[in-house]
C-alpha cells in the first residue's frame, strides 16, 4: 500500500505588534492647546513655534544657564552649601526627606545656581531660582547664595543677572530664618547698588510670594517673559481676598508692563541680546 503524502501545514503568522509612539516625543502647548513637537520646541529654546502662540515652557536651571551664558563659561559657586532642618519640621513627611526627594528628583542640591560666566563676551555674575525643586522657594540656602554672589559681584565689579523662577516665597519649613532671607538678600542688594553695580533682573513664569517682594523687584532694569505670572499672593487668592472681580489679565507680564512694574517684555530667544545690549549701554 502506497504511503500518502500529508500535504504540509501553513503555520499562521504571528500577529504584528502595534507600534506605539514612544513616550515624550509630543507635548501639549498650555497657550494654544496645539500638540507640539518635543525635539522642536527644544531646539526653539523652549518656546511654542506654533503660529501666534509663543508660549514659554517651564525651563530647568541649568538649561537656562546654558541658553543665556556662552558655550562652557559658566563656573558655579557655593556648591557646598546645604539645608539643616533647624525646625525639625514635619508635614506629610520630615523636611530632611523631602529635601531628599527633591534633589533625586531635579538633580538640583537646592533652589538656585550662582556663579560666574560670559554673556556674548561680557563678564558677569548669574543666579537662576527653579520653581521645580520645592517651588523655588526661598530658604536659608537660596538666600545664602544669592547673598553671597550679589556680594561678589559687588567686589569684583560685574553685572548681575538673576532669573527668577519661583512660584513660592520664604520656605515655611525653616520658618523665620527663611523669611530674614529677603531682608538679607535685599540689603546686599542696596549695597551693591551703592558701589554702582548693574542689577538686571528677568521675571518668568511664576514669579511670586517673598521672591516678587523682594530681590526680583529691585532690579535697575527689570525684564520679564511673554505672559508671565507675576505677584504676591496668586489671583485667586487676591480674588478671594477682595471679593471682587480682578482686572483682565491681572498679575501677567503684560498687565505688569502696562502699569509700570517692568521696563519690557522679551522673548527668551532674544534675553541674550537683551542683556548684552543693557550692559554695553551702562556698564563703562
Amino acid at each position: 500500500m502506497s504511503s500518502v503524502e500529508k500535504p504540509e501545514v501553513q503555520a499562521s503568522p504571528r500577529p504584528r505588534r502595534k507600534r506605539g509612539v514612544p513616550e515624550g516625543l509630543w507635548m501639549r502647548c498650555e497657550g494654544c492647546g496645539a500638540t507640539v513637537f518635543k525635539k522642536k520646541i527644544d531646539e526653539h529654546m523652549g518656546v511654542c513655534t506654533e503660529a501666534g502662540c509663543n508660549y514659554h515652557f517651564y525651563v530647568p536651571a541649568m538649561k537656562r544657564i546654558e541658553q543665556l551664558l556662552d558655550q562652557d563659561s559658566f563656573e558655579e559657586w557655593h556648591t557646598e552649601l546645604s539645608s539643616l532642618d533647624p525646625l525639625g519640621f514635619v508635614d506629610r513627611r520630615p523636611y530632611p526627606e523631602r529635601l531628599r526627594e527633591e534633589q533625586a528628583r531635579t538633580g538640583l542640591k537646592e533652589a538656585c545656581i550662582v556663579g560666574r560666566g560670559y554673556l556674548r563676551g561680557r563678564p558677569l555674575v548669574c543666579a537662576v531660582t527653579d520653581s521645580a525643586f520645592i517651588m523655588g522657594s526661598m530658604g536659608s540656602v537660596v538666600g545664602e547664595k544669592l547673598t553671597r554672589s550679589i556680594e561678589q559681584a559687588t567686589r569684583l565689579l560685574l553685572p548681575l543677572v538673576i532669573v527668577s523662577g519661583s512660584g513660592g516665597g520664604a520656605r515655611m519649613h525653616e520658618g523665620i530664618l527663611s523669611l530674614m532671607q529677603m531682608g538679607k538678600v535685599c540689603a546686599a542688594l542696596g549695597r551693591y547698588h551703592d558701589a554702582g553695580g548693574l542689577f538686571v533682573s528677568v521675571l518668568t513664569n511664576p514669579t511670586m510670594g517673598g521672591v516678587a517682594a523682594s530681590f526680583a523687584s529691585l532690579g535697575d532694569i527689570i525684564f520679564a517673559e511673554p505672559k508671565a505670572l507675576v505677584g504676591f499672593a496668586g489671583p485667586r487668592v487676591v480674588k478671594a481676598t477682595v471679593k471682587a472681580e480682578l482686572p483682565e489679565g491681572f498679575q501677567t507680564s503684560e498687565f505688569m508692563l502696562a502699569h509700570g512694574f517692568i521696563d519690557r517684555i522679551v522673548s527668551r530667544p532674544q534675553l541674550r541680546t537683551e542683556i548684552a545690549r543693557v550692559i554695553d549701554y551702562c556698564v563703562r
